[in-house]
């Protein structure tokens, strides 16, 4: 966080990855890149990819959130994280995992912050899809800081 002075104070100012293991992730960024368009680069003996914010969506963020050890949300228990990913059309980018042989699972969830899809990975890894909203939610007047 940079201060109306422009000093840095040493906080943390956003996510800067998601970083997970695969038994095969050259096969796994080649699926991402074939099925969702990531636009995945080799980095030498992982693959990867960044996206630059302004070419995110007006409305996406990125969330930290730490969820409680029994939550169902990732899916099955031993998945210790699950990733977020950002999409310009929810049913479409569903579509097309379907296509590639990825489970899509039948929950959708509508908020006033965007739409949310999941879908099960060839490594097995829960994944939710995220359409943020093509208008901002009203702001609830509370302080996020």
């Amino acid at each position: 966080l940079i201060t109306v002075t422009g000093q840095a104070q040493g906080r943390v100012i956003g996510i800067g990855g998601a970083f997970f293991r695969s038994p095969d992730p050259a096969a796994l960024a080649r699926w991402y890149r074939d099925t969702l368009g990531l636009p995945v680069e080799d980095w030498g003996d992982t693959s990867g990819c960044s996206f630059e914010p302004d070419r995110m969506p007006p409305h996406s963020f990125a969330v930290w959130g730490a969820f409680r050890a029994d939550t169902e949300y990732f899916g099955k228990l031993s998945q210790q994280f699950m990733l977020n990913l950002v999409v310009d059309d929810l049913e479409r980018a569903l579509e097309r995992v379907a296509a590639a042989g990825g489970r899509v699972l039948p929950e959708r969830e509508d908020q006033d912050y965007g739409r949310f899809g999941w879908f099960v990975d060839p490594d097995g890894h829960r994944v939710e899809l995220w359409e943020p909203p093509a208008t901002p939610p009203e702001d609830d007047g509370a302080d996020h800081e």
